[in-house]
Order: C-alpha cells, then structure tokens, then sequence
C-alpha cells in the first residue's frame, strides 16, 4: 500500500497522464467528480492533487470552467546570432528573429532618464545613482507575453547617438544605429540567472504558479569602454535560448536546433 497521501498519488497519475499525451496541451481535464470516481477519492482530495499540479505549471484553472494543460509554445532564441551585425535582418534582432520563426511579432516601449540601479551601474562602471537612459520593452509573440527587456546606456553615450532618448523603437535596432554613429559594440559578456517571478514579472508575462523566469544579462562593450547592459526577463516555459561556439561543420541540420 502507497505510503503518500492520496493527493499526491492523484497527482502522481495526472502527471504521467500529461507526459504520454493522454491529455493534450490546451486540453480540458476531467471534471473533480469524474476524478472522484477514477481515484475513489474525495472532491477535496482531488483539488489538492490539481492544485499541487497548477502549482507546478503543468496546469491552470478558470473559474468555472475547470483546469486545462498549459500550453507550451516555445520560442527557440539563438543569442550568438542575436545582435550579429553581419548577420542579415531587415530590422531589430527580435523581431527580424520571430518573423524568421514564422510567428509574429509585437513590443511596447518606455523610454526615460533614470538613476542607474547598483546592477546596471557595476557593469556600465558608472556611479551607483548616475542618471542613464532607459529603454524598456515588452514583448510578445502571437500576442502572447514573451519577455521584457530593460536596456540601460551611459548618460555620456546619449551625446553621441541621441535618438536613444527618443520614444518608440530604433527601426534598425540600437546596435546599428550606435554603430552608424561610431560606437561600435566589439565584444559582450552575458550572464544567465533563474528565479521566481516577482509580482510585476508574473503580471506583465501572465506568468502561471510554479514557472520560473530566465534571466539574461548582456553587457555591451565597444574597444575601450562598457556602452549599455541589457537585462531581459523571459517566460521559463515559453523560451529556450542556444549558443553556437567553435566550428560546427561536424554538426547535422537535423539535430536539435
């Protein structure tokens, strides 16, 4: 006889349920009577075991209409290539990124002065409370929230390419427009992080129970300096992101991009 409490055995079965595909992303589970019935558990019993479950993000309940499998459509970014200048794309990198995907596109933007917080400002080498531009986006794809990506410039950066006070995207990305104006970024150091979401990260990503967001930190550097840090935030269950390094001629266009 099973020593776990019965809510994790309902929880138990469910799950392997989710991972043979006898329940499909998007599709409604049985009510908590049919699972009364199947379990010979209590309603109580049941929610438990759905709850534990929703907490995982493996599934989501609205009211009255019960719980259904989470959908999971994953965003594949690859981050050598992103912001590659010799790299073709018509526009931005995100964009030029998700349209390439076949998915479609779409971001919001805040831009303003602000004081550098300790993280941005360690990494630009700036003083703690300086002020610096920041451009912020929230972006979605098939109108589904994706990411933010909140990109910090120097203050003295803004004198030598102004647009980047300006509201609105840069239409052919910021990376260009600062090359174009002889601030060329030479070089990155990126830095990868996982945690809960806080409340506004959970908000503006419609972020479920028990899913994680990825952190990405890139700091820009052109030969002598620092120029921006870009801190994007990603959904953990909507993106998965690849390096390439090295050569890779030895590798099939047939293996997991």
């Amino acid at each position: 006889m099973s020593k776990q409490p019965k809510y994790q055995v309902v929880a138990d079965a469910l799950r392997r349920d989710l991972i043979d595909g006898t329940y499909t992303p998007g599709a409604r589970l049985p009510s908590e009577s049919e699972l009364s019935s199947r379990f010979d558990a209590s309603r109580n019993t049941i929610r438990a075991g759905l709850k534990l479950l929703a907490s995982e993000g493996l599934i989501s309940s609205s009211q009255g209409l019960g719980y259904e499998v989470r959908k999971h459509e994953v965003f594949e970014l690859n981050a050598s290539r992103f912001e590659d200048l010799s790299f073709p794309q018509a526009g931005d990198a995100y964009s030029t990124d998700v349209t390439n995907a076949g998915r479609r596109p779409h971001q919001t933007f805040r831009v303003e002065m602000t004081p550098t917080p300790e993280y941005q400002a360690e990494r630009l080498r700036v003083e703690l409370g300086s002020t610096s531009v920041l451009r912020f986006c929230h972006r979605f794809v098939d109108d589904v929230p994706w990411s933010t990506q909140a990109t910090h410039y120097p203050d003295w950066l803004v004198r030598e390419a102004p647009r980047l006070t300006e509201p609105g995207d840069i239409a052919e990305g910021t990376t260009r427009y600062l090359a174009g104006h002889g601030v060329e970024q030479v070089g990155y150091f990126d830095e990868l992080a996982a945690r809960m979401p806080t409340p506004d990260e959970a908000r503006l990503l419609d972020i479920g129970a028990g899913v994680p967001v990825l952190l990405w930190t890139r700091t820009g550097y052109s030969a002598d300096r620092p120029i921006r840090c870009t801190v994007t935030t990603f959904r953990g269950d909507l993106n998965r992101m690849n390096y390439e390094i090295g050569d890779l001629s030895a590798r099939s266009e047939n293996e997991p991009r």
